[in-house]
């Protein structure tokens, strides 16, 4: 698993006025909560956020004063046009044995279908997994080579990482093959 180092800058709770002061400068609030600790208010430096790897899970080593940190990424609220991150949230994991987490999954291979015309079609991008700290994966993946026309990869079909229990249901769909669409379309006469 990916670990990332950020320097954080404490802060006491602000009034809008301030906090859009903090954000014209380059910074943005965080705010990092946790199971069995303090919550913390803080500044993060936008260039230090454009860092991040982008569609990976990882962890955060916060730094924020003398106090280092264990944390995951929960949400980033961004502006309307979503360009401009205005605030992050951080889960503090440094006292759990194991977390539930979304993580991305990434297709490997062509799949045979898309070979006979078919078009392979993701209905999931992300899986909710419980996983030991120490083997949070950074992604699933998947391959789908073997995948026909009509076929469909459900979430019983992944094997998941050692250390990680995939929590979404069995039955949900992840991607399916679709069958060209002028042979869809001759069945239906």
């Amino acid at each position: 698993m990916r670990q990332i180092e950020l320097t954080l800058i404490k802060r006491d709770i602000s009034t809008k006025g301030e906090l859009r002061k903090k954000r014209a400068e380059g910074f943005v609030p965080v705010e990092i909560y946790g199971k069995d600790c303090e919550n913390l208010h803080a500044f993060v430096s936008i260039k230090d956020l454009r860092t991040l790897p982008i569609g990976e899970t990882m962890l955060i080593k916060v730094t924020i004063d003398d106090q280092t940190r264990l944390c995951v990424l929960k949400s980033i609220q961004t502006g309307w046009l979503g360009d401009n991150v205005l605030h992050i949230d951080l889960q503090d994991i440094s006292h759990l044995k194991q977390i539930d987490l979304e993580v991305p999954i990434e297709f490997s291979g062509t799949p045979a279908g898309v070979g006979l015309g078919g078009t392979f079609e993701v209905l999931m991008k992300t899986l909710t997994i419980r996983a030991d700290i120490s083997a949070i994966p950074e992604k699933i993946v998947v391959d789908v080579s073997k995948m026909g026309l009509g076929d469909a990869l459900h979430i019983r079909d992944i094997t998941p990482p050692a250390g990680c229990r995939i929590m979404n249901s069995p039955e949900d769909t992840i991607a399916v093959v679709l069958e060209p669409e002028s042979e869809q379309s001759q069945e239906g006469e």
